[in-house]
């Protein structure tokens, strides 16, 4: 069974790695089969995200989530939360408003992210 506080918590580590581009970490957070919709409704891998980030691509400087709902499935997380991006990429500064629905799944080695979407709002 998975808990909310566990789920708030990696979510928190997830907004971590993300910022400080630690793939090491994504990379433990992530599935290797994740599937995810990026707002331009692009779907990219596990292996195209880390990529994003090891080529420095995408900079955060600042995320301010807000969290919606998170459910609980047995040994399934569903969140949707909105995300206020300030950062840039391919260096065009952006400041935005996301909403996110990402879902994390408990394996034997831990929880993890399988897949989610998100949209500009």
């Amino acid at each position: 069974m998975i808990t909310k506080n566990e789920i708030l918590s990696l979510e928190d580590k997830l907004y971590e790695a993300m910022k400080n581009r630690n793939t090491e970490v994504l990379d433990n957070l992530l599935h290797a089969d994740l599937l995810f919709v990026i707002p331009n409704g692009q779907v990219i891998t596990k292996e195209m995200d880390l990529q994003t980030y090891r080529e420095g691509n995408l900079k955060l400087n600042e995320i301010i989530p807000s969290v919606e709902e998170l459910n609980i499935i047995d040994d399934l997380a569903i969140i949707t939360l909105q995300m206020e991006l300030k950062g840039s990429y391919n260096n065009d500064f952006f400041e935005a408003n996301y909403r996110y629905i990402r879902f994390w799944k408990k394996f034997p080695e831990g929880i993890k992210v399988v897949g989610g979407s998100g949209i500009a709002i």
